[in-house]
């Protein structure tokens, strides 16, 4: 489909991005959803949190704000970053997170500043973790070494974060796509493009414990001396996908690629869509339920206290700033600071079931 086909037929369709599509009625329809459930990780504990809320303005989170699920009790390194949330056409919802602690040296986790020396990079972790519940309480979990899977190509890798979770229809499996370094920041005889970071994708197997494919690139970012990273898919109305991601660019921010297919083709855009002075990370796009209006949420890292800042689009081609948390339309009433986060529809009973499980007594 040609883009300006794609963008003529926005206005009259109606999809839902990161939670999305109804498949055979296995899920429920964009109709039956009611409420919006925000995971988000705290710099603070490394660990997992959820926020609710009924209109897509006003986000409280659960459990008081303490974790749903701790890093340590998941991961590899004891700390988790970068969660997002999916719910799949098979009923169930999937999360992928970061395996990475940057505070464990601080905390007595290890003796190191990072689990291996300093000329890997920052962070340089080589997992991930995946996640997989049928009610949004329990949930299973598996640790996935990158290194370890395909240690021909990826046996030195500097780093792997950022994972995001989507369905690919044409090969019936779920796709994960995730920030890779292929060596370290400083390795001898590593190429520019090794030492950067770039988008790739793998699938996983059908009990999402694993990665059953090597990675491969999923978009060329047409400057080879930028680093990208932080990528989110988001389904079109109408057929094809915008790609949000970040470009570590003067300031690093959020820019869009457009592509009729779901693990290549991304068309480069020649602007950034964000509104920030500074720099920023993190897209998630999601659909306000009921209306053909979409926000670009996105972790504004450059500001003391960090927050997240929004744009709203209808067509994905005019974005308009709508603030960051608490000093515009968006607000969150128990919790600050969140960090890269993700956002998916509910229904009033989930919304229901998470908040008599989760119960939280400090709000304002």
């Amino acid at each position: 489909m040609k883009f300006t086909q794609l963008f003529s037929a926005l206005a009259g369709l109606a999809t839902l991005c990161s939670p999305c599509v109804s498949a055979a009625n296995q899920i429920p329809s964009e109709k039956d959803m009611d409420a919006y459930l925000l995971v988000f990780f705290s710099d603070s504990d490394h660990s997992l949190h959820f926020a609710v809320s009924r209109d897509g303005y006003k986000f409280t989170a659960l459990n008081d704000n303490k974790p749903i699920i701790a890093g340590d009790s998941i991961a590899e390194q004891r700390g988790i970053r970068d969660p997002h949330i999916y719910r799949a056409p098979d009923g169930n919802f999937y999360m992928a997170l970061t395996d990475l602690h940057i505070f464990a040296k601080n905390e007595g986790l290890r003796d190191t500043e990072w689990e291996r020396p300093a000329e890997y990079g920052w962070g340089n972790n080589r997992g991930l973790v995946l996640m997989k519940s049928s009610d949004l309480i329990n949930w299973t979990h598996n640790e996935t070494r990158i290194d370890k899977l395909f240690p021909d190509e990826f046996g030195d890798i500097g780093c792997a974060w950022a994972p995001q979770t989507i369905y690919d229809p044409e090969k019936d499996a779920m796709m994960v796509y995730f920030t890779i370094r292929k060596k370290g920041e400083n390795i001898p005889g590593a190429t520019n493009d090794e030492r950067k970071t770039r988008l790739y994708y793998a699938y996983t197997d059908k009990d999402f414990t694993t990665l059953s494919t090597k990675p491969e690139k999923l978009y060329e970012y047409p400057d080879s001396t930028i680093q990208v990273l932080d990528a989110d898919i988001c389904p079109l109305p109408g057929g094809g996908y915008a790609m949000t991601y970040v470009s570590q660019e003067n300031p690093c921010g959020i820019k869009i690629a457009f592509s009729d297919d779901i693990n290549k083709g991304y068309n480069y855009v020649d602007r950034q869509i964000d509104f920030e002075p500074q720099h920023c990370e993190a897209p998630n796009v999601w659909k306000r339920i009921g209306e053909d209006r979409w926000v670009v949420m996105y972790d504004v890292y450059s500001i003391n206290p960090h927050n997240f800042g929004f744009v709203e689009t209808t067509d994905f081609k005019t974005f308009i700033p709508i603030g960051h948390f608490n000093d515009g339309p968006m607000r969150t009433t128990n919790f600050t600071s969140p960090k890269h986060g993700a956002v998916i529809h509910i229904t009033k009973e989930e919304a229901d079931r998470l908040e008599k499980h989760y119960p939280s007594t400090k709000t304002k």
